[in-house]
C-alpha cells in the first residue's frame, strides 16, 4: 500500500455520469452529458473561511455531517440526472408542453420529487420494516423463547444479519443494471482522485488510473459501522422500552409495536451515525496494518460498490475535486450552476442570491432574465419553465457577471438617453445620471450653436445632445478625450447613432481651438483614496483614466476653470457633472479662477446635486 503524505478532508460520492466533491466550503458536481460535454456545478455550502462550532463537538459533528451530506449528496444526484440527460425541445411530449404551458412546472421537477419520495419510502421499508419483519417471525416461531425475551441483544443481532443481507442483496441487485454499474465506476474514480492526491501525485489521469479503489472514508465503509453499530444502540435502548411497556401494560406485538419500534430507529438513527462518524474517523486516522482487520469489512463492500472506472470518469472526479480545491483556497472564486429546465422563480432567486453574496445588485439578475428571454422586467413575476437552451445563455452571463464585470460590457452595449452605446472595458458605462448634463445641454443649446464635450469617454453625452438638438435646430458638436482606445469606441457609436460629431484627441483644452456656447464635461471625479473602495465591478473593470480626480478628486475641475474662459463665448455656459458633496467646491472653484456671470446647481432624481452650471 502507498504511503499518504497528504492527507485531506475533501470527499465526495458518484453521481449520475459524474462525480461530487465536497469541501469545507464548497461542493463540485461534474458530468459528462450525453453529448460527450464536460458540465460542471459548484456552489458554496458554508462561509469561506469560518468553522462552524459543531465540527468541533464530537458525535454532534458527525450528526449533522450526516444530515447535511445526506442532503447535499441527494441534490448532487438529481442535478446531475438533470445535467446528464440532455433531452431535445423538440422531442417533448405534448404532456410536457402543456404542464410547462399550463401548469408552470417541468417533467424533471416531478420525477425529482417523486423520486426523493421514493427513495425515502424504499430505504425504510428495505433497511427497518424487512429486517424487523423477518425478525418478528423467528421470534413468534419460538414460544420457549417469546419475542419479549428476545427483544434485546440476540433480537437486534438476528435482526442485524438480515439488515446486512438485505444490504448486500441491494448491492447484487443493482449491479445487474448498466447505468448503476456506471456510478459504481464512477464511485471508483471518486476514491482513486482522492487517493492519488494523498500518495502526493499530480492529478493526471494516468496517475489516477494507477490508485487504490478502497478508500477508509468511503460512504460503504460508513454504512457498514451504522449497520454494526445500530445493533447495539438498539439493543440498548431495548431496555428502557421494554420497562415502559411493562409499566404501561402495552402489548408486546400488534401494529402499534410494529410502528413504535420503526419511530423509535428512525429516531435513534442521528445518533447511531453520529458514533459511527466518531469510528470512521478514528480508523481513516492511521495506516497502521493493526487497524486492517477493522477496515477490512468496508474494502471487502468497496470491492463490490466500486469498478475501474473510464478516462472520462476520472477527468470528472479530477476536475470536481480541483475545483473545491480552489473554491476553499480562495472566497473569490465564482459559484457556477448547471443549465438545466427549470423554473424561472427558481433560477431568478438563485442568482439573486449569488449576486447578493458578492455584493452584486440583485436588479442585474433581473436584467440578465429580461434580456435573454427578451420579456419586460415587469413579466418577470409571471411563472413559465425556463428551457435548457435559455438556461445556457442565462448562465454564461449570470457566471461572467459573478467575476465582477460590469454587465454591460458583457453585453457589449448600454441604453442612454434612449440610444444604444457601444461599451466595452476602454470606456465608462454612461450613468442614468448623466442624462441630466444631456438635457441641461439641449436645453441651452440654439439653431446655430457650437458644443464642446471634454472627457466624452463613449461619446454618449456629445451623441445624444446631437441627435436630440437635430431634431429642431442645427448645431455643430465636437467631443474630446485623451484616450484613442476611448476615442475609437465614440466614432462607432456615433455611426451606430447616426450623430453628426467631430471627435478629437485632447488631454482637455490642449488640442481645441476655437469658442463654444456650451462646454459640457463628465470629468473624473472620484478621489484616489477611494477607488479602492469601489464596487468590484468599477475599480477593476471600469477605466481608471475616467474615475480618478485627484487626492480630493477636484483636480480636473481647477484645470477647466482655469482654461474655459478661453475656449467659451460671451453668453455660453459651461456645464459639468460632479460627484456627492463636491458641487459646492466646484463653484467656488470657478468663481476664484474666473469672472462668471451666474453658477447654479441640479439635483437628480435622488436630491444629490448633480451638475453644476457656470453662465459667462
Amino acid at each position: 500500500m502507498k504511503k499518504k503524505v497528504n492527507r485531506t478532508y475533501i470527499g465526495g460520492q458518484a453521481v449520475i455520469q459524474g462525480v461530487m466533491m465536497r469541501g469545507r466550503s464548497g461542493m463540485a458536481t461534474v458530468v459528462r452529458d450525453d453529448n460527450g460535454e464536460y458540465q460542471m456545478e459548484a456552489v458554496r455550502i458554508a462561509p469561506y473561511g469560518k468553522r462552524p462550532v459543531w465540527q468541533r463537538i464530537p458525535f454532534v459533528r458527525g450528526v449533522v455531517s450526516f444530515v447535511s451530506s445526506l442532503v447535499g449528496g441527494m441534490r448532487a444526484l438529481t442535478r446531475s440526472a438533470e445535467a446528464a440527460y440532455t433531452g431535445e425541445e423538440e422531442s417533448k411530449s405534448k404532456l410536457s408542453r402543456w404542464m410547462e404551458e399550463h401548469l408552470k412546472i417541468g417533467v424533471g421537477d416531478i420525477i425529482s420529487t417523486v423520486s426523493v419520495v421514493l427513495g425515502v419510502v424504499i430505504a425504510v421499508a428495505l433497511f427497518i420494516w424487512l429486517p424487523q419483519f423477518l425478525t418478528d417471525l423467528i421470534a413468534g416461531a419460538a414460544p420457549a423463547v417469546g419475542k419479549t425475551q428476545m427483544y434485546g441483544l440476540w433480537y437486534y443481532l438476528i435482526e442485524g444479519g438480515f439488515r446486512l443481507a438485505v444490504f448486500l442483496s441491494y448491492i447484487a441487485f443493482t449491479l445487474i443494471f448498466r447505468s448503476l454499474r456506471e456510478t459504481y465506476m464512477c464511485h471508483g474514480a471518486e476514491h482513486m482522485t482522492i487517493n492519488c492526491y494523498e500518495y502526493g501525485l499530480p492529478l493526471t489521469v494516468e496517475n489516477v488510473r494507477g490508485c487504490s479503489r478502497m478508500h477508509d472514508r468511503c460512504g460503504t465503509t460508513f454504512l457498514f459501522i451504522v449497520l454494526i453499530i445500530s445493533i447495539l444502540v438498539f439493543a440498548a435502548a431495548s431496555i428502557p422500552v421494554n420497562m415502559l411497556y411493562a409499566q404501561w401494560g402495552l402489548p408486546a406485538e400488534g401494529v402499534l409495536e410494529h410502528i413504535l419500534a420503526i419511530v423509535l430507529k428512525l429516531l435513534l438513527l442521528p445518533f447511531v451515525a453520529g458514533i459511527s462518524y466518531e469510528v470512521l474517523k478514528l480508523l481513516s486516522f492511521s495506516d497502521s496494518p493493526v487497524l486492517l482487520p477493522l477496515k477490512a469489512p468496508g474494502y471487502l463492500l468497496q470491492k463490490l460498490t466500486t469498478r475501474k472506472p473510464t478516462d472520462e470518469q476520472i477527468e470528472c472526479a479530477i476536475r470536481a475535486f480541483e475545483k473545491v480545491r480552489e473554491m476553499d483556497a480562495d472566497p473569490d472564486v465564482p459559484v457556477k450552476l448547471f443549465a438545466t429546465e427549470t423554473k424561472l422563480s427558481k433560477l431568478s432567486a438563485v442568482m439573486k442570491k449569488s449576486f447578493s453574496e458578492r455584493k452584486i445588485d440583485g436588479s442585474d439578475a433581473e436584467w440578465i432574465l429580461s434580456l435573454t428571454l427578451k420579456i419586460p422586467r415587469s413579466a418577470l413575476s409571471e411563472e413559465r419553465v425556463v428551457s435548457r437552451a435559455e438556461c445556457k445563455a442565462i448562465l454564461d452571463v449570470f457566471e461572467q457577471r459573478l467575476t465582477g464585470r460590469p454587465l454591460w460590457y458583457i453585453y457589449g452595449d448600454t441604453e442612454f438617453y434612449g440610444y444604444t452605446f457601444k461599451v466595452d472595458e476602454r470606456v465608462l458605462i454612461p450613468r442614468p445620471e448623466t442624462e441630466i448634463l444631456v438635457r441641461e445641454a439641449v436645453a441651452s443649446l440654439n439653431a446655430g450653436d457650437s458644443m464642446l464635450d471634454l472627457c466624452t469617454g463613449s461619446g454618449a453625452v456629445a451623441i445624444a445632445a446631437a441627435c436630440e438638438a437635430a431634431k429642431s435646430k442645427s448645431v455643430s458638436v465636437t467631443a474630446a478625450d485623451i484616450s484613442e482606445d476611448a476615442l475609437e469606441v465614440a466614432r462607432e457609436n456615433a455611426r451606430i447613432n447616426k450623430a453628426n460629431v467631430n471627435f478629437i484627441k485632447s488631454d482637455l483644452f490642449s488640442a481645441i481651438y476655437g469658442r463654444y456656447n456650451v462646454i459640457t464635461v463628465n470629468p473624473p471625479y472620484v478621489r484616489t483614496a477611494e477607488i479602492a473602495s469601489l464596487p468590484k465591478d468599477v475599480r477593476d473593470f471600469e477605466p481608471r483614466i475616467a474615475l480618478d480626480g485627484g487626492e480630493d478628486g477636484l483636480d480636473f475641475y481647477r484645470r477647466i476653470a482655469s482654461e474655459a474662459v478661453r475656449y467659451i463665448v460671451r453668453g455660453g455656459i459651461v456645464i459639468l457633472e460632479c460627484g456627492e458633496d463636491q458641487a459646492q467646491e466646484i463653484v467656488k472653484i470657478f468663481q476664484a479662477a474666473t469672472h462668471c456671470d451666474y453658477a447654479m446647481v441640479v439635483k437628480d432624481l435622488a436630491g444629490v446635486e448633480r451638475v453644476v452650471k457656470i453662465g459667462f
